[in-house]
């Protein structure tokens, strides 16, 4: 490992659980040592304030932002963690520091962290106002960027369990994108160190979830923050934190987003960003969406009206329900579907074993209640 500091020593573990609020980040932010520069940078929608954490002095601008989707608030834990790891005493944290300079946003969304929804309290979707900057989010974020000129920009977000990588049946835990910067989506200078970076995070993940690690559509978007932001030629990467097995609170994911935003900062300020080749990363497999959380095969055995056969897929739908996050499950498919999907947990109801531990699931009577 690239650091002798055990995670364990390190995690913020005031912060937990999917429902991350600006509460809970002022109570963290204002802890910081004084080396930790903290400033107001603006309001929201709702007036809740927007923070910023800055830190560092050297020449390598890093900005970076988190939970500009509200419901995305993995790499916003990852971030608390990276600041509690830049307050130990250490000799790779003072080579980071003397090398690089961190602008950090935590919580870019604040009233969609509040009610847990991806868009803002106008009902926008800040990852596709760019372009227009209608909203006083989009206009802090840009703002930041002009005032900070970075060097690299981190752009940090969640994806749903329903991913997968490649065609495997492994779950896309961690996902990186180097975004386009044209409809083309050739590869500029800047695209290819965003590609470079990445395969030097993808090369620290293998040694701790191999063949978890998926690479994101690259369709191009102006509009998007990522891609407007490599088409002013930073070189910009997108994070997905996504699903590790039986981790819906996403605290394992967590860690590995601590880890992939370190080993990126260190490859940074050791200059070692040559050593990647950038044509590893096309050897990343792209996301695929074969996932549910539940697979169920043969379920007319639950429920006569199905035909032989017959498989239902069901998702869980984050929702809050008085200020208490909880995952509803919903039918999202029915057919024959266990040759071609996978399941985060599965059931097969031809097995006597599996039939009985299904029947005490919560979820057993949307499977009686279907009407085919």
């Amino acid at each position: 490992m690239f650091t002798s500091i055990e995670y364990k020593n390190i995690k913020e573990k005031s912060v937990t659980g999917r429902y991350v609020i600006n509460e809970q980040i002022f109570s963290v932010l204002e802890k910081l040592p004084s080396e930790f520069s903290v400033s107001y940078i603006g309001d929201s929608v709702q007036k809740r304030k927007i923070y910023s954490v800055t830190v560092g002095n050297g020449s390598n601008r890093i900005l970076m932002w988190s939970q500009m989707h509200g419901n995305e608030s993995t790499t916003t834990k990852a971030v608390l963690d990276l600041l509690n790891y830049l307050q130990q005493d250490s000799k790779e944290v003072d080579t980071i520091k003397a090398n690089c300079t961190l602008h950090i946003i935590p919580m870019l969304n604040p009233d969609g962290a509040h009610a847990y929804t991806r868009i803002n309290a106008n009902e926008i979707d800040l990852n596709r106002d760019a372009q227009n900057q209608t909203q006083p989010e989009s206009t802090i974020l840009m703002a930041a960027y002009k005032k900070f000129k970075p060097n690299y920009c981190f752009n940090l977000h969640d994806q749903r369990t329903i991913f997968n990588v490649g065609t495997t049946n492994k779950p896309a835990t961690v996902s990186f994108l180097a975004p386009a910067h044209n409809e083309e989506r050739t590869i500029s200078k800047t695209r290819g160190v965003s590609m470079q970076l990445i395969v030097a995070m993808n090369s620290e993940l293998q040694k701790i979830i191999p063949g978890q690690v998926g690479r994101y559509d690259d369709g191009f978007n102006a509009n998007c923050v990522g891609d407007t932001f490599q088409m002013l030629h930073i070189p910009t990467i997108l994070f997905e934190s996504g699903h590790y097995p039986n981790d819906y609170e996403r605290e394992t994911t967590r860690e590995l987003i601590y880890i992939s935003l370190l080993k990126a900062i260190s490859t940074i300020s050791l200059g070692t960003i040559p050593s990647y080749s950038q044509e590893d990363y096309t050897t990343i497999p792209e996301n695929g969406k074969l996932f549910f959380d539940v697979l169920i095969g043969n379920a007319e055995k639950i429920n006569s009206s199905l035909d032989p056969n017959t498989d239902i897929g069901i998702l869980f739908k984050e929702t809050l329900i008085n200020g208490v996050l909880e995952f509803v499950p919903a039918i999202e498919k029915v057919g024959k579907l266990t040759k071609s999907y996978f399941g985060h947990k599965t059931y097969n109801c031809l097995k006597e074993e599996e039939l009985f531990i299904l029947k005490k699931e919560p979820f057993i009577e949307l499977l009686k209640e279907y009407i085919a």
